[in-house]
């Protein structure tokens, strides 16, 4: 177990309520679509105010945000709307920036947790600063990584910290823009139970038409909060135009949201729906991945159908076993158990391979 010196999120005068919502444009593009998304997104109650001020992207020649230019756009979003503003930081002169600007709470980014070097940059410029300070998990599924980012920022003497769960990048296909492997941040909350936990729907789903359900999911597991790009005109925004809400469809999204209530002398994240919850999401993982291996299975069948190879391999079948009944027990898995499962994907291999074969050898005697 991991322990943290934290704080309760503290924005003055803002009702500690669940869910915690923070809401803005991906990018502040100019004065006018900062203050006018603003206006709309107080309008219907957010409290919050985000927008990107630096971006990282991953190629020279993109957007790469509007820099200091837009700070003084969104201290006049706080003056005009009361609303408290937030922005992602990636370096100490970010941090410096954001601060003489008068900002009130930062974001690690995916990008810069997955840097140690660079989240101790930030970490070295918020000390003796008492800010919140939230940190996105880094973009490969590397938990400890993200503790270790977490751990940086609080040692820094930021006790008012929380975690933004904002998805994994991976190769694999998927309806994902970045696969929310919900196991992690439910293995994050196991290991640091006091540490708040935000989702960050917008870059998991990568598609507005995903938030609502992304959303959903995160409130069954009684996450904290929410942070959701929102632009008044999404269609024309500089920078992910297709995963962002208007105001308008972010109400709707809130206003359908089920908050629902632990059972009385349950913990909060301990009842009987939410552990099933979780269970459905890891079986949904185990379906993911298995589809995946078979997928390499199929290759591995094409490979010995091409080169004349016999589809059993003994030696490597009895190496498997060994391996991965030795793993189980390291993870505290029953060997037998382990052994069943394994011996029944290697029979369904084994079947795959054999109809790529079969198919091959009818193709073979059409052509002849």
């Amino acid at each position: 177990m991991s322990k943290l010196n934290l704080e309760p999120i503290n924005f003055p005068g803002l009702e500690p309520k669940r869910p915690l919502v923070i809401a803005g444009p991906c990018s502040a593009e100019t004065e006018e679509q900062t203050l006018a998304t603003a206006r709309l997104l107080s309008a219907i109650g957010v409290k919050v105010f985000r927008a990107g001020i630096w971006k990282p992207r991953t190629r020279p020649g993109a957007f790469e945000g509007v820099g200091s230019i837009g700070l003084p756009w969104l201290k006049k979003v706080k003056e005009e709307t009361g609303m408290y503003v937030g922005v992602e930081v990636a370096t100490a002169h970010h941090v410096y920036e954001a601060i003489k600007h008068g900002v009130d709470m930062m974001w690690v980014g995916a990008r810069t947790s997955a840097n140690p070097f660079a989240v101790q940059e930030v970490a070295d410029a918020l000390k003796g600063i008492d800010i919140p300070v939230f940190v996105k998990n880094p973009v490969n599924p590397d938990l400890d990584l993200w503790i270790g980012a977490l751990e940086r920022i609080n040692n820094a003497g930021i006790k008012q910290l929380a975690a933004i769960h904002r998805g994994f990048s991976t190769y694999d296909k998927s309806e994902f823009r970045n696969h929310p492997q919900w196991q992690i941040p439910i293995e994050l909350h196991r290991r640091i139970p006091e540490l708040p936990i935000i989702t960050d729907p917008s870059h998991i789903g990568g598609k507005r038409e995903l938030i609502a359900d992304i959303c959903q999911e995160a409130m069954d597991l009684n996450f904290d909060g929410l942070i959701i790009e929102t632009h008044y005109n999404p269609e024309k925004a500089w920078s992910d135009a297709a995963q962002q809400l208007t105001p308008e469809g972010l109400k709707k999204v809130l206003d359908n949201l089920v908050l629902r209530r632990p059972k009385i002398g349950d913990t909060p994240r301990n009842t009987l729906d939410e552990l099933r919850k979780q269970i459905d999401k890891l079986d949904n993982d185990l379906l993911d991945i298995l589809a995946a291996r078979m997928k390499v299975s199929e290759a591995i069948g094409k490979y010995k159908q091409e080169n004349n190879i016999t589809i059993l391999q003994s030696r490597r079948y009895d190496e498997i076993m060994r391996d991965r009944t030795e793993r189980a027990n390291k993870r505290g898995l029953d060997g037998e158990f382990a052994a069943k499962i394994f011996e029944s994907i290697h029979e369904e291999s084994i079947s795959c391979q054999s109809a790529i074969m079969n198919k091959a050898l009818k193709n073979k005697e059409k052509g002849a």
